[in-house]
This record gives structure tokens, C-alpha cells and sequence, in this order.
């Protein structure tokens, strides 16, 4: 058999044959061309050549997918190695098989950073339209050990809204310093156009927050939380009730420890009807969880001695014992006496409404609430007096502006805890502030007014035309700019003051109803802010101020769910723009 060449079936012609087709394909093409039609397949009427086409990365379906997952990173604080997980890219393929992921580079380096500038601008237009705000600051240390420190921005809106933003969180690996702190301080205020604001700042009870706020020139107010903390804490240090939270802590760490207790205390607290809570154990940092470990533990405590008494314990601890009659009488005065300190300090952690007019009056009723009581115990006196003793000791250097801010609260403006003499001075700083204000609005619409005609400039022939009517009424015009609010027509009226404006706006805010505790103050200056149009200008500046600082302090928590275990080492400015955009993206 001869296997250099090849017989057509067609025409019995020879062709070459070298060891492949081409030869033989192309003498059918030539030759036989109909032939090669008929062998052909049918083309299908629709072609996938759609579906197997990728999306060009610059298209607009492409673009909004790539946004969409940057959101998702930010918002659910996902790792930026969430783009390389096999699952995740695997629902995406199924969502959108076109799309093609882009890398964990180009996240981190473009799409972040694009849309942190891009959020920065709309935060630089939201404090730009407002007349005043209050700043919180506090540091941090993350799981790497590498200190942080967070800032956050305060202010009323138009629409008397109280909105907040988390500025930035930045790096400090230089000593804590007041002086390193102020120096942070102040290019905030410059990289945030803050300057000419003069904002108020809160921060903790530290010497170096208050030296930082000396000298960044920044009216200073002091956490509440963090005062209602100190004072709460030099209580819980007293022997009595240090010894009572030790005995307690010990029980409560035996039932989380063991899975075999802790099965235990379940069944008791079925058959005794009691609430399935489990135990908490205190945290030394945050005095309300000492309060919330002995209030869990009276709430459990039958249950707690039937399991301690229950033969499955007894066989593996036999040390651990429920607390004595007397042990359960002091926890029970203790949660009685801190009581109002829980309550204040969840009512001055809210975030949706003012919180520093609140300050003074909770401070004024704590520090009654907790005077001695003739059928006080022992252990009660003691907890009350050093809570007061510490109380009183604070905001000394504060008090006319916590005062204020109470005043402009129409919840609290009768200050019912001031002598009649002190209130009548709080209102007197307040219609002086009030008529620096007014005096500033007149000076600044004088000044662009003056501007105006500087800039302006009229065709010389509408001058020509208009020479003759300005001619004659400029006389007249010019008389009633400035006598035509006394010389009015009718009865001459007497020419008011801008300081007794203000006072005659005050008179009549004193008169009206205070507001329910319940409602929130900024929907009342919502409505009366035409009636009030000074007053309320006052209103705002104050109000705006947390009593707290909380919000910096809650960004830690956030902080927490982004540098993990598997993500330690992440940059300081991948955590700083992470953190801005979860906390400032509209959702």
C-alpha cells in the first residue's frame, strides 16, 4: 500500500499526502467545494458569542458590580482578599458569568481610595453648611498593639437633624502626649476646614486630653460616661464590695468554664421558672457590668444554689460555694445603690439626640438622689458618699456652659436645680451670646452687601435712563432706609436694640410650656425656630455638643471586627479609610 499519497472519492485524482490533512482539505476546497458545504453542520440560529464575551472593565454594568462589591467590603467589613475567596467568586460567576473580578490590588490601591476621596468631599460639604460644630476624640490600641486615635464630627443640619461623621483614624506611634495629641488635633481642624468654626471638643478625663485641648485653643468638655465611670469605679473599690464581686466573679467563671454546670443551671432554671439568662461576668474597664453581673446573679440565684448543690457538681467541685445570706443582702443594697448611675449613663450615651444639656441636670439629681438616708445601711452610706465626693469634684470649670446648654433645652429650661440668682445669669450669658450673633449676621451681610457693589457694574445707558427716577426718589429711599422703622406710619414706635431683641425673644421662650422629657428637643426648635430666629442660631451651637465620647469610643468596637487575628497587619490607612466610609456611607 502506497502511503505517500491519497485517492479523492470524488475525482480519483492523487493527492500528496505528508503525514497531516491540509493537503487533502484544501483539494476539496478547491475541487469539491459543495461537497464540503453538505458535510458542514447546520449553524445554529442564535450564536453565543453574547454570553461568552466578557464585560469590558470600563462599561457601565462592569463599573456599577465593581462599586457594589467596594461597598460590600466597607460596609460589612470584609477582608479585601473576600475578591480571591473561591465562594465568593463563585457567586459572582453565577450572578453575572460576564464579569471578571478585579484583583485585591486593584481594590485596595483604586476602587478604596477612589471612593474614600470621593465620601470626603460630600463630609467636607456636609460641615461646610453649617454654622457650628462639636468634635469627640479618644485613643485606642488594636489588636496588634498599635495605638490609634479616632476623631468624629457633630453638627445640627437645616432641618435641625443631629448628624454625625467619623473625621478620621489615624496612627499615633509617638508618646501620648498632650502635645503630640494637640498636634493632631490641629491638622484635623486644617484638613477639615474646621478652623474658623471654633468647634468644641469631648473627650475622656485625662490630663493629656484636656493639655491637648489647652493648646489646640478648643473649648474642652469632659465625658460624662467616662466621669460616671471614675466615680462608679472608686466605689466598686471599696473591701466590702471588692471581696462581694470576687465571691460572685467565681461562680459566674465556674459556669462558663463548664459545659457540665452550665447544662446544670439550665435544667434548674426550667424547673424553678426562671428566666434561661446565662451569667455574666464583669469586665474591668466598664463599671456597669460589675452592676449587671450582681443584678444577673440575684435574678439566678436559686437556681444557681440548687446547681451548686446538685450531685453532678459536688463530684468535680467541691470548693466552689454560693454566696451567704449576708453576701446576697450587700449585693442587693449594691445594685440598689448604682441604680441611678446605670440609668444616667445609658440615658447620656444616645447618639440620635442632644446630650450635653443633659449633663447638669444628671449630675444635679445623682448627687441628691445619692445623699445619705437615715434607713441606709452601712455598705449603702459608704457607696453613696464616694460616689458623691467624686461627683462633686467635676465639672467645676464647666459649669456655665453645661448651663447654657440645659437653658436651650426646652426639656430643662426652668433649671429647677439653680438658685433663682444663678439662673438668672445663665440667661444673662445667653442674651449676651445672642447678641454677638446678631451683631456678627448684621457685620457679615453688611460686608457681602459692600461686596456687591464693589462687583457690580451697570451698561452706561440703563444709568442714563435710570439717572432721573434715582434723582428723585433717592431722597425719599434714602430716609426710609433710615428712619422708616421708627418713623413708621401711625405711631412712632420706639427703636429696639439688637440686645433687646434677644431679650424680648428669651422672655418669650421662658414663657412657653417645657417640652416631655420623651420628645426630642431638635423638633421643637424645628418648629419655633422662625419665632426664635436668634435664640435658636444659640440653640444650635450648644446642642450640637455630645455629653460623651462615645461615638469615638463605639468606632473601637467597629475597629475590632476589621483588625481580626487574620488581619493584624493591616496598614494604618486601609483602617482609617475602612472605617470612614462604614461610618459615612449612606445606606
Amino acid at each position: 500500500m502506497d502511503m505517500t499519497h491519497a485517492i479523492c472519492r470524488y475525482c480519483s485524482m492523487s493527492i500528496k499526502y505528508c503525514g497531516n490533512t491540509t493537503n487533502l482539505r484544501a483539494h476539496v476546497q478547491r475541487r469539491h467545494p459543495e461537497k464540503l458545504q453538505q458535510q458542514q453542520p447546520p449553524q445554529p440560529m442564535m450564536t453565543q458569542t453574547t454570553l461568552d464575551s466578557k464585560l469590558a472593565p470600563s462599561s457601565v454594568r462592569a463599573k456599577k458590580i465593581t462599586e457594589s462589591i467596594a461597598e460590600f467590603i466597607c460596609q460589612d467589613l470584609r477582608p479585601y482578599c473576600v475578591v480571591e475567596n473561591r465562594g465568593f467568586r463563585s457567586m459572582i460567576n453565577t450572578l453575572e458569568p460576564r464579569y471578571v473580578i478585579p484583583s485585591r490590588k486593584q481594590f485596595t490601591e483604586v476602587m478604596i481610595p477612589d471612593m474614600y476621596e470621593q465620601v470626603k468631599l460630600q463630609v467636607k460639604k456636609s460641615l461646610a453648611s453649617t454654622e457650628s460644630v462639636a468634635l469627640t476624640c479618644d485613643g485606642w490600641t488594636s489588636r496588634a498593639t498599635e495605638p490609634y486615635l479616632t476623631i468624629t464630627s457633630h453638627h445640627i443640619d437645616e432641618s435641625w437633624e443631629l448628624v454625625s461623621h467619623v473625621l478620621q483614624t489615624r496612627a499615633l506611634f509617638e508618646s501620648h502626649t498632650g502635645t503630640n495629641i494637640a498636634q493632631v488635633l490641629g491638622a484635623a481642624l486644617e484638613e477639615w476646614e474646621l478652623i474658623n468654626k471654633d468647634p468644641a471638643i469631648v473627650t475622656d478625663n485625662a490630663s493629656n486630653m484636656t493639655i491637648a485641648a489647652q493648646l489646640a485653643h478648643m473649648q474642652h468638655f469632659k465625658c460624662f460616661a467616662h466621669t460616671l465611670n471614675l466615680a462608679s469605679q472608686r466605689a466598686l473599690k471599696l473591701p466590702t464590695v471588692s471581696r462581694l464581686l470576687g465571691r460572685v466573679r467565681r461562680v459566674t467563671g465556674f459556669f462558663r468554664r463548664s459545659t457540665v454546670a452550665s447544662h446544670v443551671l439550665r435544667e434548674k432554671q426550667a424547673l424553678l421558672n426562671l428566666p434561661r439568662h446565662k451569667l455574666i461576668t464583669d469586665v474591668a474597664t466598664r463599671w456597669n457590668s460589675a452592676h449587671d453581673m450582681l443584678e444577673r446573679f440575684l435574678e439566678q440565684q436559686p437556681a444557681i444554689h440548687a446547681a451548686l448543690l446538685s450531685a453532678e457538681i459536688r463530684k468535680s467541685e467541691k470548693d466552689i460555694c454560693t454566696l451567704t445570706e449576708s453576701d446576697i443582702t450587700a449585693a442587693e443594697e449594691v445594685v440598689a445603690a448604682m441604680k441611678p448611675m446605670k440609668v444616667a449613663t445609658l440615658a447620656i450615651s444616645e447618639e440620635t439626640r442632644p446630650t450635653l444639656s443633659i449633663v447638669a441636670p444628671l449630675h444635679a439629681q445623682l448627687v441628691h438622689q445619692l445623699q445619705d438616708n437615715p434607713s441606709d445601711s452601712t455598705l449603702t452610706r459608704e457607696l453613696k458618699t464616694t460616689i458623691c465626693q467624686d461627683l462633686n469634684k467635676r465639672y467645676l470649670n464647666e459649669k456655665e456652659a453645661l448651663y447654657k446648654a440645659s437653658a436651650l433645652d426646652p426639656r430643662f429650661k426652668a433649671l429647677p436645680f439653680l438658685s433663682e440668682d444663678e439662673r438668672e445669669d445663665v440667661y444673662n450669658g445667653i442674651t449676651a451670646e445672642a447678641t454677638r450673633t446678631k451683631w456678627a449676621l448684621q457685620q457679615s451681610k453688611s460686608g457681602l452687601e459692600a461686596e456687591s457693589m464693589e462687583d457690580g457694574s451697570q451698561d452706561p445707558d440703563q444709568e442714563d435712563m435710570s439717572a432721573t427716577s434715582v434723582s428723585k426718589s433717592s431722597k425719599l429711599c434714602s430716609l426710609a432706609d433710615l428712619l422708616g422703622q421708627t418713623y413708621a406710619a401711625g405711631a412712632a414706635k420706639k427703636l429696639k436694640t439688637a440686645e433687646d431683641q434677644v431679650m424680648e425673644e428669651i422672655t418669650k421662650y421662658k414663657e412657653e410650656a417645657p417640652l416631655a422629657l420623651g420628645v426630642n428637643p431638635l423638633e421643637w426648635w424645628k418648629e419655633h425656630e422662625g419665632r426664635y430666629p436668634f435664640l435658636s442660631k444659640v440653640a444650635k451651637k450648644h446642642l450640637c455638643i455630645p455629653g460623651t465620647s462615645v461615638p469615638s469610643e463605639r468606632v473601637f468596637s467597629t475597629a475590632g471586627d476589621i483588625i481580626t487575628a487574620k488581619r493584624s497587619a493591616i496598614a494604618p490607612e486601609h483602617l482609617d479609610q475602612l472605617l470612614f466610609l462604614n461610618k459615612n456611607i449612606k445606606h
